[in-house]
């Protein structure tokens, strides 16, 4: 067994030689590696089943070892490592075990065993980073330009009647478009993928399209309150309605919930939140008639509930599947039309399994396995079993995986969602599965026209996944050219979490 924690304390007024540290290293590396290398086998036999693509086998295994492998603090062993020169498991992810041999190679080689120095090839070290980018073109399809990463943008409604919308943003950097398919319908979108394809052959390149099936999202229904209840302020009250409204008198505020099965799971203590986390609270009781739900975070200003804002329900099981009836039908449309279909609310690797028989029922083997699938991370649970959606879906057919942040950072914390979005990049990178950095891109440009600092930081950040999705706005073209240019510009300085070090010309 490994154990939890490499104990090898950082010693700076050690007089020990290299060789010695070398020699103390090589002896802890030599069994890791042995575990890590047991222990990814035993876990990819474990997948075996669900693994149809022979090319993804490989790619399993890879995320196999780094699963084991990140089970063990490294803290302290990459402290000594720094003090050799030697510090590069922080990157390891696309080539686990390849970058452990360089490692073992170059201790060996310190401490005086050349004949244990066998530094792995070029081709294989550099493996991890083309099979990542391979697949990210299968899914996503090829880049604009000069960037590494690619820009999707949401359709707003009027591209089904406006087919220079599509054209504009095409023409000014878009790999892919996507739809919502929580909104309109198939005549719609029929009309949009049209004026998509149309702009796309007068610009001469592919852009993919996504269409994003809308999942058993809750949201606020109607609303009710009485005069002088406008607003919800901390240590408020208000009740989320079951069926019927009830007399204002007796409940002031009162708001409908769309998914009336959470009832049967909603309990007492509960967090509630609505509208992406700008309102929280919890559930005080749960009566015939709904959900007592006392607010203990609200804005300064009191929040005025309004319909159609998202309603989430952390620790409560929502009692519905993945694909609501509306899903299935919209599916008959999408199988055929689509190049990428996303996929909410995905909890597991039998919610994918799933989707591919739907997939498969209409459109047969062939298109149903070519069909790329994007499952959008929006829960804990979610975070939980990732390692076995890769799998299931990557196994089969293109994959990517979109980082979710409006409902992810409700459901686990604001506090964590930036650990979290790091931890999933790392994970997918050593699947080498392309990621999906989403929700909120450069709202303040998109929706008003200027951005702030933290968004452009946050914008910067973006650029170690392989694909930006923005929302639709009236500046969404300013956007795009923004992001176009900071995306060439961020390439020359990081590689996912490789520093490049270009010269720096600041100074």
């Amino acid at each position: 067994m490994i154990p939890e924690t490499l104990d090898h304390p950082v010693c700076l007024a050690s007089q020990s030689s290299a060789r010695e540290r070398a020699w103390g290293l090589l002896a802890q590396l030599r069994p890791l590696r042995a575990e890590v290398d047991a222990g990814g086998q035993e876990l990819l036999a474990n997948w075996e089943s669900r693994i149809l693509r022979p090319g993804f086998r490989e790619r399993a295994l890879n995320l196999a070892h780094y699963i084991i492998l990140r089970r063990v603090d490294l803290r302290p062993l990459q402290d000594e490592l720094m003090l050799l020169g030697l510090s590069s498991l922080g990157r390891l992810e696309g080539r686990v075990m390849a970058n452990i041999d360089a490692v073992i190679a170059a201790l060996a080689a310190i401490g005086g065993e050349p004949d244990e120095a066998l530094f792995p090839e070029a081709e294989t070290m550099l493996h991890g980073r083309a099979m990542t980018h391979a697949n990210a073109d299968r899914a996503l399809g090829p880049c604009t330009g000069l960037r590494s990463v690619r820009l999707m943008v949401t359709l707003p409604a009027e591209a089904a009647s406006e087919a220079d919308l599509a054209l504009s943003v095409i023409e000014n950097g878009a790999d892919l478009v996507r739809i919502n398919c929580a909104h309109d319908g198939p005549d719609e979108w029929r009309a949009m993928i049209a004026n998509v394809r149309s702009a796309a052959d007068l610009m001469q390149r592919p852009v993919r399209v996504l269409m994003d099936l809308g999942g058993p999202k809750c949201r606020t229904g109607e609303v009710e309150v009485s005069k002088g209840h406008k607003r919800l302020f901390r240590d408020g009250e208000f009740l989320l309605v079951r069926d019927e409204f009830q007399p204002l008198d007796a409940w002031p505020v009162q708001v409908r919930c769309t998914l009336p099965s959470v009832f049967a799971s909603l309990r007492a203590g509960a967090p509630v939140w609505i509208d992406e986390g700008r309102l929280g609270g919890v559930v005080r009781s749960v009566q015939a008639e709904g959900a007592v739900v006392h607010v203990q975070t609200a804005p300064p200003r009191g929040l005025k509930l309004k319909p159609d804002k998202g309603l989430n329900f952390p620790d409560t099981d929502l009692g519905v599947g993945p694909l609501t009836g509306k899903d299935l039908a919209d599916l008959d449309f999408v199988a055929h039309e689509a190049d990428l279909v996303g996929y909410s609310f995905v909890q597991g690797a039998e919610d994918i399994a799933l989707l591919q028989r739907e997939l498969i029922s209409r459109v047969g083997e062939k298109r149903g396995t070519a069909i790329g699938i994007v499952a959008k991370i929006e829960t804990p649970r979610a975070v939980r079993n990732l390692p076995e959606i890769i799998v299931q879906a990557a196994g089969r057919q293109p994959f990517a995986i979109m980082i979710a942040r409006g409902d992810l950072g409700v459901e686990i914390g604001f506090a964590r969602l930036a650990e979290i979005q790091e931890e999933i990049l790392w994970l997918c990178e050593a699947a080498h599965v392309p990621v999906i950095w989403a929700t909120g891109v450069l709202n303040g440009l998109i929706k008003e026209g200027q951005p702030n600092r933290g968004e452009m930081t946050d914008a910067a950040m973006s650029a170690r996944a392989e694909c930006v999705m923005l929302n639709k706005g009236p500046h969404i073209v300013e956007a795009l050219q923004c992001l176009d240019d900071l995306f060439v510009r961020m390439s020359e300085h990081q590689r996912k979490k490789s520093p490049r070090l270009r010269a720096l010309k600041s100074w």
